[in-house]
């Protein structure tokens, strides 16, 4: 097996097997996966699910929606948030992103990072990401913030 490193650790430190996870990140794993299916890629051809859950437990799931103008695209992770925040939602615990990518895992960009950690509240999202598959094999399991150490914030003063 071919050692990966992600973020400076080995991916098998931070990668969990699908059905050794809790049931309420498989559905939410699930559920990203579905949104997927609706992904408007015509430009990338790559397509992207993602799925946010609430404090509450809702699941609130989107895809990338791409445009001929490059900068009015928006990812998975924006749409699923939106979607929650424009309902009233805005504590986050937890996301999935799903996309299929040879070599790794499909994590969040750098302006989905930095937007999901506008909601962290004082901790942590969870955030999972596996390939889109009948059933998920491999699940890189880490969070928001180790994903965007030291972001900008106005609350940390930067």
């Amino acid at each position: 097996m071919t050692q990966v490193f992600i973020n400076g650790a080995r991916d098998d430190l931070n990668v969990r097997e699908f059905q050794s996870l809790d049931h309420s990140i498989q559905e939410l794993i699930l559920a990203a996966t579905e949104a997927r299916k609706q992904a408007y890629c015509p430009y990338s051809n790559f397509a992207v699910g993602a799925a946010l859950r609430t404090s509450d437990g809702t699941i609130y799931s989107g895809c990338n929606i791409e445009n001929g103008a490059y900068a009015t695209c928006i990812c998975a992770e924006r749409t699923a948030a939106v979607k929650a925040i424009s309902e009233g939602k805005r504590d986050f615990v937890a996301c999935a992103v799903v996309a299929q990518q040879d070599n790794g895992f499909t994590t969040p960009c750098g302006v989905c990072r930095q937007f999901l950690s506008e909601f962290v509240n004082g901790k942590d999202i969870a955030l999972y990401a596996a390939k889109p598959t009948n059933l998920p094999l491999r699940v890189l399991c880490t969070s928001v913030l180790q994903l965007l150490p030291n972001g900008f914030s106005f609350a940390n003063g930067k």
